[in-house]
């Protein structure tokens, strides 16, 4: 059975930092390209960052410089550090993996950015 489990949501006030993590179980972690998404309400789910078995990363404009991917094999596990976080930040992030036809997602945790 795949599982990924999102950890590190929360509520932070602007300009400070979170660092999500998904720890990946039941699958072959060093073939998977490895995602972040995003979906703020009424939003369709946007992509946040990807990282390629690789090691390949892709961003979304609106997250360049602030957030960084990053994966330990080792650990199946694919993190989200963000920094200098804005209100528009706010959002449910989930963890996708892909490999081929194979597609699976988190259930996503919540960040919130506020004052």
């Amino acid at each position: 059975q795949v599982q990924l489990v999102e950890s590190g949501g929360g509520l932070v006030q602007p300009g400070g930092s979170l660092r999500l993590s998904c720890a990946a179980s039941g699958i072959i972690f060093s073939r998977y390209t490895m995602g972040w998404y995003r979906q703020a309400p009424a939003k369709q789910r946007e992509l946040v960052a990807r990282m390629t078995l690789e090691g390949i990363s892709i961003y979304g404009d609106y997250v360049k410089g602030r957030f960084t991917i990053s994966r330990d094999n080792a650990k199946n596990t694919v993190y989200l550090q963000m920094n200098n976080l804005k209100p528009e930040d706010t959002a449910v992030y989930y963890c996708r993996a892909q490999w081929d036809w194979r597609d699976y997602w988190g259930q996503g945790t919540q960040v919130t950015v506020s004052s």
